[in-house]
């Protein structure tokens, strides 16, 4: 894009931090064990479906009582797309699986070696997406995931969703990619329904716009950010190589197994086909059926470990370069208090704020808020220091990929009119996947008045700005010593006469950690949704 500067290449690189398997893993299938407690669907990091996550965020966590008065007066919603298929890159992926378990099996067979460890779907296996040539569309489960959550939102909040419908009162915004526009209209149709006269369920039209993909800096920054991608472009063959120990040692017990020589590769497409298989098809007996339990809590956690690193709260770039987003959600809330306020006409003002996008829009934007933290790490992030990587199983951790950005996985903030003694108060709920989430900004509730949240949740990030974050230059590398498991940390001072790429807004300055690791090797991995 014309103007585009790209950030200039960071030239000092430290070392990769190397995660240790003290024992080899062993233990039974995993299966669909879902009657036992062990359900694999709940476990496929950001490729679990909507459904299946229920109530599982934090079971320990008291929601508030919206106290008796209060009202919602607006709506904003920030939702991934719904299920959607694996893409032709992945698809032609599985295609190259099916032809080594083949070339697996025939060798076996040629050898006169026993195949009787080996399971009868996998003789003769073929891709379910062997035949398409296109991929990625939100699929029915996709579609029925976001109908269903537009019922739920207009049950929930009938004084939102009363009024007539017009496209200023109820904006719906989408990025341009069709999964996530299809997103929006099923959300929609669901949403609306019954407010129109088109077919059987009296559906009506409604508006849905997008930004062009080269100037979207509200629901698709993290593509015209070029320190963002600069850092993503370095950080992705790192945290392959950060995945290769679990996957080292779980090709052994597989091979070990099923007596057939696997290969890492191998391991990585069989769990990604378990994720493809389990979250699309609802099948748990074939390819997830080949790992223990214990492995796949291993194999879930790496991929946690990449949505943290190069989404979530890895590097405070990830998150910050979302501040568009959030500067439009507060925006909105101002509008709605002054429409309120000024007692404006029905229809005239906006009571809800629709957007559709990707996880690499929800995992930023949950992160500003400060969700899935662990103890004090909430200061740690408002001050700009490192956060060690989520603990590796069977520890305990917050930091879930099936829990922060599941397909359809969405934050929403209600703005509540509340009546005090001297005059209305203003207060934001926070519902993550429609469940209330401790917001440690606001003293670890749920439910907080607009000024503690504005000072201390989006305050600290709106200090930055978009263009500084994202294009102005890194001059200078300055080491920090790490914590817990990351080896260092690195700050790039940022020159701020570096040009905007996807906007001319110019408003200060930013000061960012990273993480920078060396080696670099090649397994696949779903990153892009």
């Amino acid at each position: 894009m014309e103007g585009r500067v790209a950030a200039a290449r960071l030239t000092l690189l430290v070392p990769f931090f190397f995660v240790a398997i003290s024992k080899a893993i062993s233990g039974t299938a995993a299966g669909d064990d879902v009657d036992g407690g062990f359900d694999v669907r709940r476990h496929l990091s950001t490729v679990t479906r909507y459904g299946v996550v229920g109530g599982t965020i934090n079971a320990e966590f008291v929601p508030s009582d919206v106290p008796q008065g209060c009202n919602p007066i607006h709506l904003n919603l920030v939702s991934r797309h719904g299920t959607r298929a694996p893409t032709k890159k992945r698809m032609r992926e599985l295609d190259r699986l099916a032809d080594h378990l083949e070339e697996l099996v025939r060798g076996a067979e040629e050898m006169k070696l026993s195949t009787d460890k080996v399971p009868g779907w996998l003789k003769g296996w073929s891709s379910p997406w062997k035949k398409k040539v296109k991929g990625g569309e939100l699929i029915v489960k996709g579609e029925e995931e976001l109908y269903d959550l537009g019922l739920r939102v207009r049950e929930r909040f009938p004084e939102l969703f009363s009024e007539e419908y017009h496209p200023d009162v109820y904006t719906v915004k989408a990025t341009q990619v069709p999964r996530a526009s299809a997103s929006a209209v099923a959300f929609g149709v669901g949403l609306f329904s019954g407010k129109g006269t088109l077919g059987l369920g009296k559906h009506r039209a409604f508006a849905v716009t997008s930004e062009s993909r080269a100037s979207d800096i509200m629901l698709r920054f993290y593509d015209c950010c070029e320190n963002y991608k600069d850092f993503r472009k370095k950080q992705e063959p790192a945290v392959d190589k950060l995945k290769e120990p679990i996957l080292n040692e779980i090709t052994g017990a597989l091979i070990k197994r099923y007596q057939l020589n696997f290969t890492r590769q191998d391991a990585a497409s069989l769990w990604f086909l378990c994720k493809q298989e389990a979250s699309l098809l609802d099948i748990t007996n074939q390819a997830c059926a080949l790992f223990s339990k214990d492995e796949i809590a291993l194999l879930e956690w790496t991929d946690d470990l990449e949505v943290f690193i190069l989404k979530g709260y890895g590097k405070s770039l990830n998150y910050r370069m979302g501040v568009p987003l959030l500067r439009d959600v507060l925006q909105s809330m101002e509008e709605a208090i002054k429409a309120y306020e000024e007692n404006y006409a029905p229809g005239s003002y906006e009571k809800a704020r629709l957007r559709f996008a990707h996880a690499e829009t929800v995992v930023p934007f949950t992160c500003l808020l400060g969700l899935f933290l662990e103890g004090a790490e909430f200061e740690q992030i408002q001050v700009e220091k490192p956060l060690p990587l989520p603990p590796k199983p069977p520890k305990r951790r917050n930091w879930r990929g099936s829990s922060v950005a599941p397909f359809a996985g969405n934050n929403m903030l209600v703005l509540y009119s509340c009546p005090t003694s001297s005059s209305k108060k203003y207060f934001v709920q926070v519902l993550h996947n429609e469940h209330p989430i401790p917001m440690p900004g606001c003293n670890n509730t749920d439910f907080c008045s607009l000024e503690v949240f504005k000072e201390n949740v989006a305050g600290p990030h709106l200090q930055h700005d978009y263009d500084s974050i994202c294009n102005a230059k890194a001059a200078e590398v300055v080491e920090e010593p790490a914590t817990g498991l990351h080896s260092l940390f690195h700050y790039p001072v940022f020159d701020s006469h570096a040009k905007a790429s996807c906007t001319d807004m110019v408003e200060g300055s930013f000061f960012a950690p990273s993480i920078l690791i060396r080696e670099r090797v090649s397994i696949s991995s779903s990153r892009h949704s």
